[in-house]
């Protein structure tokens, strides 16, 4: 199984739809699908602010990551922040989600991302391991702190 990663279209929009109600049932978040739609498809009509990545096959793709750009005085210019990935859970084990946070940084860099970054449960020990081996660490003292609008 491959890590293929396909830019987000808009005729993607059913199939990332389906991916995040999966992902959010998963996780908990109450959202409508109306709500999923307005939130994913800015990012598919080409939005300078983020983009959605199918993982695998576009016809039937295994899952997704979205990502969000943004600005870093810090680290020196364009950052970006995963807002969301996730793998259909009968294909995870299989390396897909690291292959995902290696492969799409080093894209990134290439067009002058100089970080990515990420938020995790500290308490989930299986996505941190993941993290880890994809090169991410924490960062001492720091903490992604949220005011919801």
């Amino acid at each position: 199984m491959s890590a293929h990663l396909t830019l987000g279209a808009p005729e993607h929009l059913d199939k990332l739809v389906g991916l995040v109600t999966a992902f959010h049932a998963e996780a908990g978040i109450e959202m409508t699908d109306e709500q999923r739609r307005n939130g994913l498809a800015p990012l598919l009509e080409g939005i300078p602010h983020g983009a959605a990545y199918l993982i695998g096959p576009p016809r039937a793709p295994i899952g997704y990551v979205v990502i969000c750009f943004g600005w870093s005085v810090e680290f020196g210019g364009l950052d970006a922040i995963i807002d969301e990935i996730y793998v259909r859970p009968g294909v995870r084990g299989r390396g897909i989600a690291s292959e995902t946070l290696i492969a799409l940084p080093r894209a990134l860099a290439a067009g002058g991302l100089k970080a990515i970054h990420l938020e995790v449960d500290r308490t989930n020990k299986a996505a941190l391991k993941v993290y880890t081996r994809a090169g991410f660490r924490p960062r001492e003292d720091y903490m992604l702190m949220s005011r919801k609008l």
